[in-house]
């Protein structure tokens, strides 16, 4: 059986759209450089894979797991990234559009405030590289903030309502160390009509896209 093969998604808005809070430059070398190269990286660990299995290779299988793990993860986390970024200004980054998850949020955390603090505090706790999510745990359930390590993928049952990448290609070209600014600034660029559609009905797909239609 031949194996999936994947392409790079396009974005849903032009490289410069989410100026000035991300850079056309940062843009254009996060998805065209670093998530194509996930993505070919996961066609040829899946290949690999397939041939092994032709083969009953258990210990080539064994091995190719943490690639196809990586990039894999790689490509469903930056898929959902891109669509729940919007460009600044637009009906879409006004949490007002997202009613039934504002509410929840407020339940959750008391305010609006005390939730993008309690985010932002996961966020800038990361060590390394990863990623901070806003999970609930299934359609209009309980929501939580957690982190992924590396490109580690959200997992069921939690689904993921928006993420945000703390890898240093997501944002050290225009911070550079400043981490704290590129964080107060996703705010601005959050896709608030995406997210509320994640938290009603979960997120489709089939096999390693589940989680990034």
């Amino acid at each position: 059986m031949a194996a999936p093969t994947y392409t790079l998604p396009p974005l849903p808005y032009a490289y410069n759209a989410l100026e000035p809070v991300i850079s056309q430059q940062i843009m254009e070398l996060h998805h065209k450089k670093h998530h194509q190269t996930y993505v070919n990286n996961l066609n040829q660990a899946l290949s690999s894979q397939a041939k092994a299995l032709q083969a009953n290779d258990v210990p080539q299988l064994i091995s190719i797991q943490q690639k196809i793990k990586f990039n894999g993860g790689g490509h469903i986390n930056h898929s959902l990234f891109w669509k729940n970024l919007t460009p600044p200004g637009s009906a879409e980054s006004n949490i007002d559009t997202a009613p039934t998850l504002k509410q929840a949020i407020i339940n959750r955390w008391g305010s609006e405030k005390n939730f993008t603090d309690a985010f932002n505090a996961a966020l800038l706790g990361i060590q390394g590289s990863g990623w901070g999510w806003l999970v609930s745990n299934g359609p209009n359930g309980k929501l939580d903030i957690t982190t992924t390590k590396d490109q580690d993928p959200v997992t069921a049952p939690d689904v993921p309502i928006f993420g945000v990448d703390m890898w240093e290609h997501a944002y050290y070209l225009q911070y550079q160390n400043d981490k704290g600014s590129y964080v107060n600034g996703i705010w601005k660029v959050i896709n608030w009509t995406v997210a509320e559609n994640r938290y009603k009905n979960g997120v489709e797909g089939s096999a390693i896209m589940k989680a990034a239609i």
